[in-house]
């Protein structure tokens, strides 16, 4: 296991895209957003993803430094197209132009299409909190066909991720933010480089046999070497059997469909569509009751009595926000083979062991 700073890991991944032909202010926003989610805990959508964003960006798949593109645009509706850019690159772009349209209409929902990898969908929930406005985010993978539906063995979904923000006055805001496979594929990703195991039963092979073995997803892989999910026989599958499968459907025909960028479907470049609604509660809470009702739900949410001896109860987004306290103070720590490969990327893009540890302290 390595462990680095947060700042030094941060530094590090933005000289490795820097160095691939991102503008400087790119590289940082990758360097930044990946490396926020592993100190929320979050590996799977953290800097293990930069020898797969180099894949991508070496394939043409993704393209450097892409302003977003509005095909629609009206007071409270925007339909976006990433241009394949970067999704830390174009998902802000994204935000910010719902952020505008809910403070000028109390109402804003934004179609974005064809957007690289746009990581943990908890940031763009963050970035509209922060702004004092409720969000809800349906998302889908196209070109990343990884999960079987509630009975069925074969994949016909992404991961298909669900968010939603609620921004509080003077504390963190909820954040619910999971993907609706069982699992993260990242998750898997992190589980094949000596990572955290897979829950128990979390992949389904074709003949309907429950497993937690990597290779079922990805096909026979060495330590250090790429993982290609095409090459797997079987498949994650959904959490909460028919309800998870239900949800993850919606994600697809609205965060897919609606949006333009197509549904989870046979092979085909990988693009993120997200369609997302952005609220202001003060538009809504003319009595201003919202804040103080939701402190006192909460309170009486975590005050239930713990099922374990020494539980406790959480609301979302707080084991985010204690992991990253915790790995702000003791560095982010990374599996040798994810620690392995980010190295080799760097080599490949010809950083030499000086420029390494110059890049990381």
């Amino acid at each position: 296991m390595v462990t680095l700073p947060a700042q030094a890991l941060i530094d590090f991944v933005a000289a490795i895209f820097h160095r691939a032909g991102s503008s400087a202010a790119e590289a940082g926003r990758i360097g930044r957003y990946l490396v926020t989610a592993n100190l929320t805990g979050h590996d799977s959508h953290g800097v293990i993803r930069v020898p797969v964003y180099m894949r991508w960006r070496n394939n043409g798949d993704l393209v450097p430094d892409q302003t977003v593109k509005l095909l629609v645009d009206t007071p409270a509706l925007a339909v976006i197209d990433g241009g394949f850019g970067y999704g830390q690159t174009v998902g802000p772009q994204a935000v910010e132009i719902g952020v505008a349209k809910c403070r000028q209409s109390g109402l804003a929902a934004i179609a974005l299409r064809n957007a690289g990898h746009i990581g943990r969908i908890g940031d763009w929930a963050e970035m509209a909190a922060a702004a004092g406005l409720v969000s809800v985010h349906f998302v889908n993978a196209a070109g990343s066909i990884l999960v079987a539906p509630f009975g069925g063995t074969d994949r016909r979904l992404s991961t298909a991720p669900f968010c939603v923000g609620i921004p509080r006055a003077g504390r963190p805001p909820i954040v619910l933010d999971f993907a609706t496979s069982l699992v993260a594929e990242g998750k898997v990703l992190v589980a094949s480089r000596g990572g955290k195991a897979l829950p128990k039963g979390a992949l389904i092979g074709p003949d309907g046999v429950l497993s937690e073995d990597p290779a079922l997803l990805y096909g026979p892989f060495e330590p250090g070497g790429p993982r290609d999910h095409s090459r797997g026989s079987g498949a994650i599958r959904a959490f909460g059997e028919h309800k998870g499968s239900g949800l993850a459907l919606i994600c697809e025909l609205l965060g897919g469909a609606l949006t333009g960028n197509g549904a989870t479907s046979a092979p085909r470049r990988f693009a993120n569509g997200m369609f997302a609604i952005y609220l202001d509660p003060a538009r809504v809470d003319v009595d201003q009751f919202f804040d103080g009702e939701i402190s006192r739900y909460v309170d009486y949410f975590k005050a239930s009595r713990p099922a374990a001896e020494q539980g406790e109860i959480l609301v979302p987004g707080e084991p985010e926000a204690r992991m990253r306290a915790e790995r702000l103070a003791r560095g982010v720590p990374l599996p040798d083979d994810v620690w392995a490969a980010i190295v080799g990327t760097a080599r490949d893009l010809g950083m030499s062991d000086q420029d390494i540890a110059r890049a990381t302290g």
